[in-house]
């Protein structure tokens, strides 16, 4: 593998591994619901291993897994910021039903609902959205290399034959 492709690779483990770390430590701090800390938990038992096969041999499908749970997160993380602040701040509105109710209260379960939640929900928002972009970029990557190793001999093959 290049240098630039390995440090590629290593760039996308370490933020994989940090998002991991993260989500642990506000699961053993139980800075949140315990439903919540199991759930993150789990997420961490899912993600980390992906995280080392990055790092050692950058495989396709951990960098896809990566990549899904990484969009997942995003669009979670968003709905709750997203509904929390419907349901916090509806001046005046009939209070959101349904849906937006339920992210309010899992808002407010991971945490509260406050300006400084939000921010923290922007930060895990941007350090998903990275992770989703090194992962697919490097799937990218990969996929060039190895298309052009895959032609590479049938050009050679081409010119030798002059076919």
């Amino acid at each position: 593998m290049s240098s630039p492709a390995r440090l590629h690779s290593r760039a996308c483990a370490a933020v994989t591994a940090a998002s991991c770390f993260a989500h642990l430590w506000l699961a053993v701090g139980n800075h949140h619901a315990a439903w919540l800390n199991a759930l993150m938990v789990a997420m961490v038992a899912v993600c980390l291993p992906c995280a080392v096969h990055i790092w050692r041999h950058s495989r396709v499908a951990a960098l896809q897994r990566v990549m899904a749970s990484a969009v997942t997160m995003t669009a979670v993380h968003a709905f709750v910021l997203l509904a929390a602040g419907r349901s916090t701040h509806s001046h005046g509105a009939p209070a959101a039903g349904g849906l937006a109710e339920s992210a309010g209260a899992l808002a407010e379960s991971a945490g509260g609902t406050g300006e400084s939640d939000a921010v923290v929900l922007l930060l895990v928002i941007a350090l998903e959205m990275t992770t989703a972009f090194l992962a697919a970029t490097l799937v990218a990557r990969l996929r060039t290399r190895g298309q052009r190793e895959r032609t590479l001999p049938a050009l050679r093959h081409e010119a030798r034959t002059g076919t």
